[in-house]
C-alpha cells in the first residue's frame, strides 16, 4: 500500500500483524523504558519494519532509538517514518540527498470520537467533510474525518524534523481531492526555510486499502 504513496527514491516495509522476531539494541530497549506490552509490541514491530526498509535501502542496519519527543532517530545522511495502528505498521525511508523529510500515517478506516473531531477538523475542512461524496462500495468508503487526521499525523511527521518545534492540527488548513487521492496542507504558521525558500505548503497521497487509510507526505 505504501509503496503507491511515495516515489522510488524511497524504500518501504510494511506488516499487517506484530513483527516480533527481532532484538532490539540497548538504546532500542532503553527508549521503551517500562512500557505496557501493547506499546512494546508496537515498537518493536515498527523498528522491525525499519531495519527492513533500511535493508531494501542499502543501508547498514543500526540501532533507531527515539528523541525527547518520541521521534524516530534515524543515522546521519537518512530520513523516515514509521506508524503503525492496529493490523497494520510501516517504515519508509530514503537518502536525505534524495529526500529533504518525509512523514507517513495509517490509521483504521473509522470515524473520529466526537472530542478528537472537534480538536482535528476545522474551517473548511468541516465543509469537506460534510461534502464527502458516498461511495456504492463500503470498501471503498473512506471517513473523511478519519482521513484529515491521518493527513495531519503524517505533515507533522514532515514537519519535525525541519522545525523541531510542535504543529498544532489548528496550524494547517487541508485540501483533499475526493476524486482521487492527493491532498494539501497549506501551512497557517511560518514554515521551515527549504532549499533557499520558505515552505508554506505540504503536499501529499492518500490511499485506503483493507480497512487502513494510509497518508504520505514527501518534501524532496
Amino acid at each position: 500500500m505504501l509503496e503507491h504513496l511515495v516515489p522510488p527514491s524511497v524504500a518501504c516495509a510494511e506488516t499487517r500483524g506484530d513483527r516480533l522476531d527481532i532484538d532490539l539494541y540497548p538504546s532500542e530497549r532503553e527508549a521503551l523504558g517500562r512500557a505496557v506490552d501493547k506499546r512494546r509490541r508496537e515498537f518493536t514491530t515498527g523498528r522491525a519494519c525499519a531495519r527492513d526498509a533500511l535493508t531494501r535501502l542499502g543501508v547498514r542496519v543500526v540501532a533507531i532509538p527515539s528523541g525527547p519527543h518520541g521521534e524516530p532517530l534515524w543515522p546521519p545522511g537518512i530520513v523516515g517514518s514509521i506508524t503503525h495502528c492496529r493490523g497494520y505498521a510501516a517504515c519508509a525511508v530514503a537518502t536525505a540527498d534524495a529526500v529533504t523529510a518525509l512523514g507517513i500515517d495509517a490509521e483504521p478506516n473509522e470515524p473520529l470520537p466526537p472530542r478528537v473531531l472537534e480538536d482535528v477538523v476545522r474551517g473548511r475542512e468541516l465543509d469537506l467533510v460534510a461534502a464527502w461524496p458516498r461511495r456504492t462500495s463500503a470498501e471503498d468508503q473512506v471517513d473523511p474525518s478519519r482521513l484529515v487526521f491521518s493527513a495531519k499525523e503524517a505533515v507533522y511527521k514532515a514537519w519535525f524534523p525541519l522545525t523541531g518545534r510542535w504543529l498544532g492540527f489548528e496550524d494547517v488548513e487541508l485540501a483533499v481531492d475526493p476524486a482521487g487521492s492527493e491532498f494539501s496542507a497549506r501551512l497557517l504558521v511560518a514554515g521551515p526555510v527549504v532549499g533557499g525558500m520558505p515552505l508554506t505548503e505540504f503536499a501529499g497521497r492518500w490511499r485506503l486499502q483493507n480497512g487502513i487509510i494510509c497518508t504520505a507526505v514527501v518534501v524532496q
